[in-house]
Parts: structure tokens; sequence; C-alpha cells
């Protein structure tokens, strides 16, 4: 498993190919990582828990998901995944892009149904437990799905596809209520922030330069950025570094001096310190 390709904060990777957008893989917290940091991308994403425990945060609401759960991640929506203290949690992610469910022309089936459900005028519900009415009619579309891409007979596309409108369909007949608009005020507000992290962690960016990008006070945005993301702006930066400096060490013959300054650590001992607290092994292990 691929650390680097989860752990983005805005995904620039596709984890699709273009002749047929649809994939799935399987993930084990902490095994294969300790955590999927918060972030988004443009594909629709199924985590589908299969054993243990553990946390998904999906627009700022935080849950407890267990074997048998889903979340359903829109195109766009902040989300992150985390281990509960002590539990392990295996899970199964299925992405697909949305232009798998569109018309090549504008129909009806666009234009009343999924253009408004991915402009957030339709809401669906997100976290699938069994306590919802239409549950075993879900979670078997999930199953067919499953069979149709392990055995992926000739023709195994077009079943999938039809599947994934039994599933939409499902859902806009059980629509919930609308997202709040101070909620997704706030969620705009966070993609910002985790964009300039994104585009600057390399430079000597400071709590204060962030605040000010965001016209916040530095307290003010202090308890933002702690309640939206549930971890402290310092943390959040140098974990974003860390992640940049393994994927260099990794697939490139920089010094670790050189690796570390390109992602912002100015000192190579502090440097050395969290990437041993973050990855168990030093920078000169990783690399043999």
């Amino acid at each position: 498993m691929n650390t680097i390709e989860f752990q983005t904060y805005k995904e620039q990777k596709s984890h699709t190919t273009d002749e047929f957008p649809y994939n799935t893989y399987l993930c084990t917290i902490p095994l294969d990582f300790p955590s999927v940091p918060i972030h988004w991308h443009e594909e629709i994403e199924l985590i589908v828990i299969q054993k243990g425990k553990g946390l998904v945060t999906l627009d700022f609401i935080e849950y407890e998901v267990e074997a048998g759960n889903t979340i359903i991640v829109l195109p766009g929506h902040l989300h992150s995944i985390r281990e509960i203290s002590g539990e392990r949690m295996e899970y199964e992610n299925i992405i697909f892009k949305k232009e798998l469910l569109f018309s090549a022309k504008e129909d009806i089936i666009n234009s009343k149904f999924f253009e408004p459900l991915f402009r957030g005028e339709i809401n669906i519900q997100n976290f699938i437990t069994p306590k919802l009415s239409f549950y075993d009619d879900f979670s078997n579309i999930i199953k067919n799905m499953d069979s149709l891409s392990e055995k992926r007979d000739f023709g195994f596309q077009i079943m999938i596809k039809s599947n994934l409108f039994k599933l939409f369909y499902i859902l806009i007949q059980n629509m919930k209520a609308a997202q709040s608009k101070d909620n997704k005020k706030s969620e705009e507000k966070v993609k910002e922030i985790i964009s300039y992290i994104h585009e600057h962690y390399y430079e000597d960016i400071k709590l204060k330069e962030v605040a000010d990008f965001c016209n916040y006070s530095p307290s003010h945005f202090m308890r933002f950025f702690k309640e939206h993301l549930h971890t402290s702006f310092t943390k959040y930066l140098n974990d974003y570094r860390l992640i940049q400096t393994k994927k260099l060490l990794s697939e490139s013959d920089l010094s670790i001096l050189e690796v570390a300054g390109r992602c912002g650590f100015n000192n190579i001992s502090y440097f050395n310190r969290l990437f041993k607290q973050k990855y168990n092994l030093t920078p000169r292990e990783l690399r043999g």
C-alpha cells in the first residue's frame, strides 16, 4: 500500500483509469498507515467497513464506524480516517468518477438528479448502518459490485454501472435534511487553508501568516483550526511536510539534509526526531 497516495490533502492523482473509471482496494488501519489526513478529491468514494472499528470524519462530523457500516463521500467533500486506540479496522475503498453516471447527452437523469446531487441540492444519507430501512438493499448492491469486480467476466462493466444506478436510486429515494449554510461556509474555509498549506509548506510559514490569509486573528484561527481539523496548526503542517519528505527520500537521490530543507525543515535534528516519531524509523533507515 502506498501511503503517499492517500495522504495528500487535495489529491492530484486519480484512483481510476479513463477506460473504466471504477476501482476498489482494501486497506487496514493502522497496519497500512496510521491515518488518512483530511483531504478531498473529485471522485466518489465509498468507505465500506469490513472488520473492526475506527473513526471517519466527513464534513466536520465524526462517525465511529464498525463492520457493516459505509461512509459515502461525494466529490469535493472533506473527509479523513483514523484509528481508535487499540483497535484495528479493515475497510474497502470503492472509488469511481461521477462521469460514470452521466449520459453522453443531457437528459432528465442528469438534470433532475445527478447535477443537483453534486451541487449539494439533493442530500443523501452519507452514513449507512443496519438501522436504515434500505440497508439490506444497499449492502446487496455493494456485494454484487465486489463480486463483479473480482470475477471480471466479459461485460462486467455493464453490470457495475447498472448497480451504481440502483445504489443512487435507493439513496435519492431516502434523502435527508440539507446541510446548513454555516457548515458549508466552514468547509470552504478549511479547503482554502489546506490549499494554502499545500502550496507553501516548503516555506517558513507561520501561524499568523495563514491567519492573515483567512482574515482571522491568530487566536480565532487556532480555535477554528482545532475545531474543524481536530489537531493543531503546527502538527498538521509538520505531518504534511513529513509526508512530502518520505516521498522525496523514496523517489530521489537528494541528501537527507536537502530533502528536509526542501520540505520546510530547517533544523535537521528536529526533522529526524519528528520523522522517527511518525514512521518509527529514521530517514536513513528508510533508505536502507
